[in-house]
């Protein structure tokens, strides 16, 4: 547990290693100027910074909450994708039968309808999680550079929704979602229409009917709260405008401090020429401290602003849907060799 905590802490240092090297920079030519030319003269007091500081710190906090509720209300409903999903698992199984049927179907074919229906739901997450990862343009964490150098991603981006939606499904469906611009939407209407039909045939008694749509209806209230958040951003106007007082608050922070470090070497000389001379060099780590906070701070919370862009930090939406996969597929009765298994855990990351 202590290893995990260093290497987390590397890795966040690692991770704002640039914008630390940029406060390097800022505030030691700060130091320089006022330590070899005379610039006493340029100051500002302390209590309109602190004045920014205090805003900041409270926009930083409201950002840094909305965002994690984004990230908790995504978790939140894609766990009850996974409880619909082994219910919806668990009524085909038990509610397809021949009780009621004047025409009983074999156990071949009524156990083909119950393959068909789940592995229709398999595409429907499949759908689901790839539309999740389409881009759209407030979106800009995975264009980080850090965020970039990694080179890791969701599956999804190694792969098309054709691809995967493939073994799940029949020509006939696949070419009737593929005119459809919402194909998860036209994988669920499929699933009614289909329980319609095993209803009229008398495999499906009218109660369990109306219990399985109500399991559709569920689905889509799920897909509907996931769509939502992917397609409404948070405010431009506190994500932005945030990020600009952040970076005013840490362009006129040397301007407060080198001077008071001045100060504070000036009363030092009379004991310690040399430290009281050197004294304001100390600034440096202290402001490099000040503004690594707020800037991580910062970021952070932009980060967790769109919980379903790809990153390293989203919810893991696509370990979610396989995991339901293995799940509905092993109470189907296949083969442990014949299931996919979990998409790999890459530096310490799930997607």
């Amino acid at each position: 547990m202590y290893t995990k905590k260093i290497y987390s802490t590397y890795q966040m240092f690692w991770w704002t290693r640039f914008e630390s090297l940029a406060f390097f920079a800022i505030i030691t030519i700060w130091v320089a100027a006022f330590y070899f030319l005379d610039l006493d003269w340029l100051k500002i007091p302390w209590t309109p910074l602190a004045l920014i500081g205090t805003a900041v710190a409270f926009v930083i906090g409201f950002q840094n909450n909305a965002a994690y509720g984004r990230i908790w209300e995504a978790r939140k409903i894609w766990g009850g994708i996974v409880n619909t999903s082994r219910t919806f698992g668990m009524f085909v199984q038990n509610m397809l039968t021949n009780e009621y049927t004047e025409t009983p179907m074999d156990a071949k074919a009524l156990q083909k309808e119950i393959k068909t229906l789940t592995y229709r739901h398999i595409a429907w997450m499949t759908a689901l999680r790839h539309a999740m990862r389409q881009p759209r343009s407030w979106e800009t964490t995975m264009k980080h550079k850090t965020n970039r150098e990694i080179d890791i991603g969701p599956p999804e981006f190694d792969s098309t929704l054709t691809e995967d939606i493939k073994p799940y499904i029949s020509e006939k469906d696949l070419e009737y979602i593929s005119s459809k611009s919402n194909k998860q939407t036209a994988l669920l209407y499929l699933q009614s229409h289909h329980l319609k039909a095993l209803k009229e045939k008398g495999v499906i008694w009218e109660f369990s009917f109306l219990e399985l749509e109500g399991v559709l209806q569920e689905l889509f209230n799920h897909q509907g709260k996931s769509e939502r958040i992917k397609n409404f951003p948070y405010p431009r106007q506190f994500a932005t405008l945030n990020h600009f007082f952040m970076w005013i608050f840490v362009l006129l922070l040397p301007l407060a401090l080198v001077p008071q470090f001045r100060d504070i070497g000036n009363e030092v000389l009379t004991t310690s020429p040399i430290l009281g001379d050197l004294f304001i060099w100390f600034s440096i780590p202290f402001y490099i401290i000040v503004a690594w906070v707020f800037h991580t701070m910062e970021r952070i919370g932009r980060t967790g602003e769109n919980p379903f862009e790809g990153t390293a930090n989203d919810v893991p939406i696509s370990t979610i849907a396989r995991g339901i996969e293995i799940d509905l597929r092993q109470n189907l009765g296949e083969a442990d060799k014949d299931i996919p298994k979990q998409f790999e855990v890459k530096f310490n990351t799930q997607f």
